[in-house]
Parts: structure tokens; C-alpha cells; sequence
């Protein structure tokens, strides 16, 4: 919640703080300065003196209204030339001063205007300006209001932003909570939130689509395992059928012939053996999940391997310790590797395992001819096999590696594959 909260906040107080600006200079360019207009309030009263009590006296009591104001003001009013005054006065500023009005100096805390502009007042009056200094102007103090004021309707705004965020951080935890319980396997996982919910719209078509996702899987699944239960009955007829054929053929070549014809049946065999080993893997709800000792899976899964012309070497780090998970899948998996590498290695193999922070790797290695690049995704899809793997000398049906992904996904782990230092491929289990 903190960072969508944070970042609508900022979103906000930039657009005001430009809006802040753009009115500044569109007021400025419509109305003058506004600083100019704070600075002339905060001496009104030194103008109002000028313009109410000096200016409405008789024209031979001018001056002497100007300086009784001299004597009680804190303010220093001179007179000054006209050509003195142009000349310390920006060119923006003549025109006004020209027609009489008062001219402000903010950075000088003071004020031009003209006596007046036909020396009615006194002998010479019309080349004369009153320059007031000292004035109580303190543009400062007025932004620093302005500051206080942008930060009240900040600290105002963080109430509803708050509120908003909330409402919506909160959906968006639940619809992330709904996908993770939906990957792991827990098909009925639904958000299901209140038509008043915020983001109700996008959770509900979530909730259709995992509702046709589930409907999806589950007739895969049961169409995937009554298919393979009912070719078990006729693969065992064909089994009983070849036994007795067999047994009561006399011709050498028919017999050979016959023993082909088992190898295919039992080929067969094993394949719906495969399909129905994944389709119990992809309908598994929750693993059944138990303190495993590391060492001790590892042994039992080089234990597992058949005997072979290589060699399997075991090299492990100390104190792997245990870890929780289910450890018939996990033992499965390794199995599915072992086999894997026993079809293409040369000579030898090797099974290891180590502790990486939090993470426990265990690789499984072979001094085969690898596996290309391109092609190291591609073979953990089901029945996907590479040119030389579709040999009879290797077998197989392309499952094996599947398997064993989705065993590893199922604890929240990975299987990836990549370039051995035995010359073969290396296949790294990370739980």
C-alpha cells in the first residue's frame, strides 16, 4: 500500500505544484505581478497618507501635510527629480510613472510617484517625485503564508489519498493472493469480492476466467486418465494374448517375431504408466510435505538409479541440513534426472547439492553431448524430444523431464538446464 500511496501522492502534488505556477504566470501576464499586488497591500497605508491626506491639502499646504508625515511616519519620504527617478527605475516601470501612478520598488522596500504632473503644487512640482523608503513590505513572510498554506492542503490531501489507495491496495492483494493460490495448483481458488469493491470489475473477470481455466484442466486431467486406464485393459489382453501365442508357437522366427511384438506392448505399457503419472501429478492439490534430510534424498535417489557402464560420483556439501517437502515428488524428480543423464552420458556422472543463502541447489551433471541453446526450454515440454534422443539405443517418450519440472514447480522451486564442465548438460534444482 505504502508505494501506490506514496506514488498517487507525489502524482498529485506535482500537478498542483504546476498548477501553482501556471497560475502565477497567467495572473501575471492577465493582472501584474502578484507580488507587486501583496507589496501594495502591505503599504496601503504609507500610499493612503500620500493619496488622502497630502494630495487633498490646498496647494500652498502640500508640503507642509508632506512633512507633518515625515515627522510621525517610520517611513523616509524625499523629494527627488524626475530624472533621478528614471534612472533608478526598470523601463517596464516608466509608463506608470509617467502617468502618475504609484511605482513600487519591492527590492528596495520603497515607492516612486510624481507630485503631480502639471506643478500645480508649488513652482516646479511637475519635475519632482516622492520617493518613499523604508517601507513595510516583506514578500517573505507573504510566500511563507503561501507555503503554509500549500502544505495544509497537502498534509489535507493525504486523508482521501490514503483512503482511495487503500480500497484499492487491499483488492489488489487479494487478486495477487487468488493468482499465487491459482499457479500453485488450487484450482477453486476465487477473489469473489463485493459488487462496492473498487476494482469488483476486474475481479470478476478473473473469477470467469479461472472458472474457465479450472473447467479446462479438469476435463483434461479426466479425459487424460480414463483414456489411459482404458487402454490398460487392452494392453493386458494383448500381454496374455502374446504369453500363450508364445508359448504354443514352434517356429524360431515366429517367436522372435512375437518377443518384438511384447517389446512394443510393454513400451506401451510404460508410456500410459507415464501419461497416468502426470495426470496425478497435475491433479495433485497440496503436497504432502514432511522434514526431509537433504543427504539422505540424494542417496536414496543415486540409490534408485540402475546399474550402468558409468559412474555415478556423489558430491555433495556438509551440513545441507533438511528442508520441507514432499519426498516422494522431490525423490521422483531427481530419479527422472539421474535416468535422464544415464541415457546420454559417456562415462560418468555426478549428482551434488549445496546450500546458496536461503536456497538449497542440487545438480545433477553428465558428460554427454549436451543440449544446444535454443533447445533447453523446448525440453520440458511433454513428449518434446531432441533428433538424437529419438534413437532406440536412448527410448523414452519425452515425459520424463516434464515430470519432473512440475514436481519442482510444485514446491515453489525451479529446474533449468545449462552447460556442464563434464562437456554434457547440467540440470539445477533451486528450492
Amino acid at each position: 500500500m505504502n508505494r501506490i500511496f506514496f506514488r498517487f501522492f507525489v502524482l498529485v502534488m506535482l500537478s498542483i505544484t504546476a498548477a501553482t505556477f501556471v497560475i502565477y504566470f497567467a495572473m501575471s501576464r492577465l493582472f501584474g505581478d502578484p507580488l507587486d499586488d501583496i507589496a501594495r497591500r502591505q503599504s496601503s497605508a504609507q500610499i493612503f497618507l500620500i493619496e488622502q491626506y497630502v494630495d487633498e491639502a490646498p496647494a500652498d499646504e502640500w508640503l507642509v501635510r508632506l512633512n507633518r508625515v515625515r515627522e510621525v511616519s517610520d517611513t523616509r519620504f524625499d523629494l527627488i527629480s524626475l530624472a533621478a527617478a528614471r534612472a533608478a527605475l526598470p523601463r517596464a516601470s516608466l509608463r506608470a510613472l509617467e502617468r502618475g501612478e504609484v511605482v513600487l520598488d519591492i527590492g528596495n522596500k520603497a515607492f516612486y510617484r510624481r507630485v503631480d504632473l502639471d506643478g500645480q503644487r508649488y513652482i516646479g512640482s511637475d519635475e519632482e517625485v516622492i520617493h518613499a523608503r523604508d517601507l513595510p513590505i516583506d514578500v517573505n513572510l507573504a510566500l511563507k503564508m503561501e507555503a503554509v498554506r500549500y502544505v495544509i492542503v497537502a498534509l489535507a490531501l493525504l486523508v482521501p489519498v490514503a483512503l482511495w489507495s487503500r480500497s484499492h491496495w487491499q483488492g489488489l492483494q487479494k487478486l495477487s493472493r487468488v493468482a499465487d493460490e491459482f499457479g500453485a495448483g488450487r484450482l477453486s481458488a476465487r477473489a469473489r469480492m463485493p459488487r462496492s469493491a473498487s476494482i469488483y470489475p476486474l475481479a470478476e473477470r478473473i473469477d470467469h476466467m479461472a472458472d474457465r481455466i479450472e473447467e479446462l484442466l479438469v476435463s483434461q486431467k479426466n479425459l487424460l486418465h480414463s483414456v489411459s486406464h482404458e487402454l490398460r485393459t487392452p494392453i493386458a489382453r494383448l500381454e496374455f494374448a502374446l504369453e500363450l501365442l508364445d508359448a504354443k508357437a514352434g517356429d524360431p522366427a515366429l517367436r522372435r517375431r512375437i518377443a518384438a511384438m511384447e517389446g512394443d506392448v510393454r513400451e506401451l505399457n510404460d508410456l500410459v504408466n507415464e501419461l497416468l503419472g502426470m495426470a496425478r501429478l497435475d491433479s495433485e492439490q497440496a503436497l504432502r510435505r514432511e522434514t526431509v534430510d537433504v543427504a539422505g534424498l540424494l542417496e536414496n535417489a543415486a540409490a534408485s538409479l540402475p546399474p550402468g557402464p558409468q559412474a555415478l560420483e556423489l558430491a555433495s556439501a556438509q551440513d545441507l541440513g533438511t528442508i520441507e517437502a514432499d519426498p516422494r515428488l522431490l525423490g521422483r524428480a531427481l530419479s527422472n534426472l539421474l535416468r535422464n543423464a544415464q541415457k546420454y552420458a559417456a562415462a560418468s556422472i555426478r549428482l551434488s547439492a549445496a546450500r546458496e543463502g536461503d536456497r538449497l541447489l542440487i545438480a545433477v551433471e553428465d558428460d554427454g553431448p549436451g543440449i544446444p541453446e535454443a533447445e533447453r526450454e523446448r525440453i520440458f515440454e511433454p513428449f518434446y524430444r531432441l533428433d538424437r534422443s529419438r534413437d532406440r539405443a536412448t527410448g523414452g517418450f519425452g515425459l520424463g523431464l516434464s515430470i519432473a519440472r512440475k514436481a519442482v514447480l510444485l514446491h515453489g522451486g525451479s529446474l533449468t538446464v545449462e552447460a556442464s564442465d563434464l562437456g554434457g548438460a547440467r540440470f539445477v534444482i533451486a528450492i
